[in-house]
């Protein structure tokens, strides 16, 4: 348990490290350019998803998201002490993964977020985007397990561009962004409805996914 826990700790990290970091970085060289700022932040992301799942997930599983331990919670892979513990470690680690990208780059460890994400086009998109990323990982874990690194990545990547909210799409990283006050931010009072919108897209891909593996059993 304790390997797994050091997983889950270094993996959400460095997520965040480079959520945060790839997001002042993209500021800073885009000359005020924001389409270029998210391009560098969205390949960021989405390349170290593919490591960091590639590396970590046969110790810890490599969910970095309460939203994907719920699922395995409610999938019965791991206990209600278990999920308790990886959520708790991903939420204080996603939270010193901002405040190392704050370090790295030379600002104020402890900032609040000032960037506005509201309304309801921003919550449909966290629903949205959550969705797609527990129905990916739910199903490309059944059919072809060696490609859920390379799937999540790719959707996250693709996430980012299609969604109004760039896809946050993970309760930790929704609370560790609302204490950075850079590109990828959110203010503090953004924060519960987005984690709301993420746990009704969770649930909602959790109730079509079991529909359609049952579908598919029925007919095996």
């Amino acid at each position: 348990m304790t390997a797994r826990l050091l997983g889950e700790g270094l993996g959400t990290l460095l997520l965040l490290a480079t959520v945060i970091g790839s997001g002042i970085m993209g500021g800073t060289l885009s000359g005020g350019n924001v389409a270029i700022a998210l391009l560098g932040n969205t390949v960021a992301t989405g390349a170290v998803l593919v490591v960091l799942i590639t590396m970590l997930g046969p110790i810890s599983g490599a969910h970095f998201n309460p939203a994907v331990t719920l699922v395995m919670l409610m999938a019965r892979e791991i206990s209600v002490r278990e999920a308790v513990l990886y959520v708790l470690v991903q939420v204080f680690a996603a939270v010193a993964g901002v405040w190392l990208a704050h370090a790295m780059f030379d600002l104020d460890i402890w900032q609040v977020s000032e960037k506005v994400r509201s309304g309801g086009g921003q919550w449909l998109s966290e629903t949205v985007a959550t969705f797609g990323l527990v129905t990916t990982i739910l199903l490309t874990r059944r059919f072809r397990p060696d490609h859920v690194a390379v799937s999540v990545g790719l959707y996250i990547t693709a996430a980012y561009w299609f969604t109004a909210s760039t896809s946050f799409a993970n309760p930790a990283v929704t609370l560790a962004r609302s204490v950075s006050n850079t590109f990828a931010g959110i203010r503090p009072g953004d924060v519960a409805p987005f984690v709301a919108a993420q746990l009704l897209g969770m649930l909602l891909a959790w109730i079509v996914v079991r529909a359609l593996l049952d579908s598919v059993s029925e007919k095996s």
